[in-house]
């Protein structure tokens, strides 16, 4: 009796391995999107929601390490933004993987809506291939079409287009979230969207508001509102509002109408005189370095490369820092309390050298991005004013210890920097801290008297400088 050998029987359970769609790195049932270069412009180009396309080739390593994270991105960013990606390997989309200038795999790009139509912002995403950065870089960037509403101007916003639908969240963080952000799309040009604070006390009790959030649905011409008491998810929410206007249609809601190739079509691969001559130069290869690491991974080790971002500006003077910081009308500034003796990095320690670079990198990122942020400055020891702040704040006076804190004079708070037992300025670590204080996350403390120069002594400091 014929008996298979152990090679036969290796090649068969490499075959039984192999994905169901050889064609592609997705499935069908993956939560990722598939673009080809036919539904490109409707899907993405076109979309009023922001996207994360990858580019990728069914025998690339790399992507295949990606997969996995890719795709626990794409759920987690379900209903808030497209996740999409791209098999540049189809001779079919090489025209477009060539226009967007792929040259390696895997390439993620994010596209969020420009000023002109059908023509999106395209730019790099650079950062570790998690499904947590990935997330968190595309979160950021989805358009923001809610109106910020208070007490002063409710009853204008309200008066505004009253046969519109409008519809108001309830809430008590000063920041827009992507959930409201992705109803604001879904909706947009056919509800308008505004966020309220808890402590705009006439428009809460105006629609008698007992807990928050909650979301509020105005029908439009007059008829009474709605309050919505279901459950914070998007489908939900998105249900609610479609009893008075139906959503935008979403990418995933798009079937591909094209017609099927015949068989006989798909048999004999298209010939490569057809393809665009930029398509014809199109040679990409695995990317060398596209820094994949586990989502569960303890310790991250990002790869070394040159630091090009522009140092932080200092304050060396006591004035410097009161100008800057420490006025009644300040806002939020993050202040770097160098340890030491010397206003001169090359004799800082270590540690605080790290926190330099991270708090460079971090400024230097969110310039290049043309972002709003907060100034960062870095404070030295010969500066008599950092002494005080320290007192004041009940810090460690040491020489040899180094604080990073934010305060905002205007609202009277400060927050400290807590680097851990083992002093902790990572990158990642760091720029966590501040991500939370840009959202309004966490809790902040209140500034203790005498921190901030009252009124008279700003004027009188200001009469100072303007004599000679």
């Amino acid at each position: 009796m014929w008996q298979p050998s152990s090679a036969l029987l290796l090649v068969a359970s490499l075959l039984t391995a192999l994905p169901a769609n050889a064609d592609g790195l997705y499935t069908k049932k993956s939560p990722v999107l598939q673009v080809d270069q036919k539904s490109y412009d409707r899907l993405i180009a076109k979309s009023n929601h922001a996207s994360v396309v990858e580019f990728y080739a069914p025998w690339c390593g790399h992507c295949q390490n990606l997969k996995p994270a890719y795709e626990k991105a794409a759920k987690n960013l379900d209903g808030l933004a497209n996740v999409a990606a791209v098999n540049c390997d189809d001779d079919a989309n090489k025209p477009l993987c060539g226009r967007l200038g792929i040259q390696g795999f895997p390439t993620i790009k994010i596209m969020t809506p420009s000023q002109k139509p059908g023509v999106p912002k395209v730019e790099d995403y650079r950062g570790e291939r998690t499904a947590k950065a990935i997330v968190e870089a595309v979160v950021d960037r989805i358009p923001n079409h809610v109106k910020r509403v208070t007490d002063k101007d409710l009853n204008k916003w309200l008066s505004e287009d009253e046969e519109v639908p409008k519809a108001i969240l309830f809430t008590e963080k000063g920041t827009t979230s992507a959930l409201i952000r992705a109803l604001a799309i879904d909706f947009l040009g056919s509800i308008k969207v505004a966020q309220i604070r808890s402590k705009e006390s006439d428009a809460v009790e105006k629609f008698g508001i007992e807990h928050f959030p909650t979301l509020v649905l105005l029908p439009g011409g007059g008829r009474e509102h709605i309050v919505y008491d279901g459950e914070l998810k998007k489908k939900p929410m998105v249900e609610f509002l479609s009893q008075v206007a139906a959503p935008n249609a979403a990418a995933a809601n798009f079937k591909d109408k094209s017609p099927k190739p015949s068989k006989s079509s798909s048999a004999e691969p298209q010939s490569s005189t057809v393809l665009s001559d930029e398509a014809e130069e199109l040679k990409p290869t695995e990317s060398p370095d596209p820094k994949v690491v586990p989502d569960d991974a303890t310790e991250s080790k990002p790869a070394q490369v040159p630091i090009l971002a522009p140092p932080i500006s200092s304050l060396p003077t006591v004035e410097a820092l009161e100008s800057a910081c420490l006025t009644p009308k300040s806002g939020t500034c993050i202040l770097a309390l160098l340890p030491g003796s010397s206003e001169f990095d090359a004799d800082l320690p270590s540690f605080a050298k790290e926190a330099l670079v991270s708090l460079s990198e971090i400024e230097h990122k969110h310039a290049l991005r043309k972002g709003h942020l907060f100034p960062f400055y870095s404070v030295p020891a010969i500066n008599n004013g950092a002494t005080t702040l320290r007192t004041g704040l009940g810090l460690s006076g040491e020489s040899d210890s180094m604080e990073i804190i934010a305060l905002n004079g205007r609202r009277g708070w400060w927050r400290r920097y807590e680097p851990s037992e083992n002093a902790d300025y990572s990158l990642a670590r760091v720029e966590s801290w501040v991500d939370a204080i840009r959202l309004g996350e966490g809790s902040k403390n209140k500034l203790p008297d005498g921190i901030i120069a009252t009124e008279e002594q700003t004027e009188k400091q200001t009469a100072d400088h303007d004599e000679l």
